[in-house]
């Protein structure tokens, strides 16, 4: 698949810049430093005007504020606002996905009772349990296992080797990336008479509509209570998420960030990468929580919390500068300990 520089502005809805060739054909998607003569690439950010120089890519995304800078001699260049998003408007024409078919592969085994919508697609040695509903369009690639019981709804997509126990609901177009495993016990115990004793779960875990699930995520079942996944969050790869929490719409959650049981994140909420999160909390909508930070206590909404023990980022940062002045303020007590011992 190709287009022209012309075609692009069309999609993205930008403007060819004075005497740029609308001819100029593209094949594929590259960044700065190694796009080509064929390919479409990106300026947004003034930070990356050293690789605007050198590039050597054929057409060229340029946000307005930028569209004057020096570089780039051979390229088209289309002003765009937000050239990033724009990018979303040409992804899906240059890589056209290859149709699926629909129907059940004769490897796939499917459980009694299951209710088949139009237009599925069960790939080899999927397993799909008794009661199970897969909505219309849905699609369960190979080697997925969907529990008794399972709703899948209409064009939800499970990548290969995925679970889904008993109790799991996915919404409309959810996408579940290889081996995450939904629905699985929580780990929750009571000791005594000298042993941990479990707690059985019999509570859900529901998906709500447009979430999108990492590869390799666990996401528990709660125990009498449910877990929740709010419509439109997005969930990254390596996430744990305990049994009873509570996530809100239009969440970020970011890689190897976990939550312990019962913790509940508002609407809105971005949990940056390894982000941890102790049980029974609340994370109030809007709040942000950077990388690597420690939640202890409640985050009120619409703040920024980071470091451990988790606080507001400002003062984050004023602790995080003291750490690094503890050496020299320790010199400089032993100087004057020093001078105090010779004077007497």
């Amino acid at each position: 698949m190709s287009l022209t520089a012309a075609d692009v502005a069309r999609l993205v809805g930008g403007r060819l810049t004075d005497g740029g060739d609308g001819a100029r054909a593209i094949r594929r998607v590259a960044p700065l430093h190694r796009a080509g003569p064929d390919e479409l690439t990106f300026l947004a950010s003034a930070k990356y005007a050293d690789a605007f120089r050198e590039t050597r890519a054929g057409v060229v995304l340029v946000a307005p504020a930028l569209a004057d800078t020096a570089g780039a001699p051979d390229a088209v260049r289309i002003v765009v606002d937000k050239p990033h998003e724009a990018l979303l408007a040409v992804l899906p024409v240059l890589y056209v996905q290859a149709p699926r078919e629909t129907g059940i592969h004769p490897t796939a085994r499917i459980g009694r009772g299951a209710h088949i919508g139009d237009d599925v697609t069960v790939d080899a040695y999927a397993i799909v349990g008794d009661g199970v509903v897969l909505g219309d369009r849905a699609w369960v690639e190979t080697h997925c296992v969907v529990g008794a019981g399972v709703e899948v709804g209409e064009d939800a997509h499970l990548y290969p080797g995925v679970t889904l126990y008993a109790g799991t609901s996915l919404g409309r177009r959810v996408a579940v990336h290889s081996g995450a495993r939904l629905g699985s016990d929580g780990f929750g115990y009571v000791f005594g008479d000298g042993q941990h004793r479990k707690i059985p779960h019999v509570g859900r875990c529901i998906v709500e509509d447009d979430v999108e699930i990492g590869a390799n995520t666990t996401i528990d079942r709660g125990s009498v209570d449910d877990t929740i996944i709010g419509a439109g969050t997005k969930i990254d790869n390596l996430v744990h998420i305990g049994h009873n929490c509570r996530i809100g719409k239009l969440c970020l959650i970011m890689a190897q960030v976990g939550l312990a049981g019962s913790t509940t994140v508002e609407d809105g909420v971005i949990l940056a990468g390894q982000v941890g999160v102790a049980g029974h909390l609340t994370i109030g909508t809007g709040a942000r929580i950077a990388a690597q930070a420690g939640v202890v206590g409640d985050v009120p909404a619409g703040a920024t919390y980071g470091g451990y023990p988790a606080r507001p980022h400002k003062e984050s940062l004023r602790a995080h500068a003291a750490t690094f002045r503890l050496a020299e303020l320790m010199k400089r007590i032993e100087r004057m300990l020093e001078r105090s011992e010779a004077e007497q």
